[in-house]
Parts: structure tokens; C-alpha cells; sequence
């Protein structure tokens, strides 16, 4: 994991289902615990899934605070 890694789930927005257009940072936990139990998608967006998954499940969400735009 990379600072780069952190900063795409803040402005990469979902690009389909019920969140379309939310940001992966913003995704709530029980949508991601779904995801892990269906299954993530292949490609660059399942690892970033992936990735948002792990901080929640593991309460390091915080982590991405640091990378958020103090204007927002």
C-alpha cells in the first residue's frame, strides 16, 4: 500500500450499483462486507475495493484523513 493507493479511494467514484458516484472512501462498511463475501471485481477497481474493505474492517479509516482535502 502507497500514499497513491490511499488518495485514489478519495476521488475515485464508484462506477455502478446502488453508490454510483460515491467515492470508495465514502462507501459504507456493510456495502464492502458484501463485496467481500460475493466476491470483487476484477481489474484495478476490485483491489481498490479490496483495499477500502481492509481499512474498514479494520477501523483504519483514519488513515485516510491525512489525505483529504481540508476545503471539503
Amino acid at each position: 500500500m502507497n500514499p497513491d493507493d490511499l488518495h485514489a479511494l478519495l476521488t475515485t467514484p464508484m462506477p455502478y450499483g446502488k453508490y454510483k458516484g460515491r467515492m470508495l472512501s465514502e462507501l459504507p462498511g456493510h456495502y464492502l462486507v458484501w463485496f467481500a463475501r460475493e466476491g470483487f471485481p476484477g481489474g484495478k477497481l476490485g483491489t481498490q475495493l479490496a483495499l477500502m474493505y481492509e481499512l474498514d474492517h479494520n477501523a483504519l479509516r483514519h488513515l485516510l484523513d491525512p489525505l483529504r482535502d481540508p476545503a471539503r
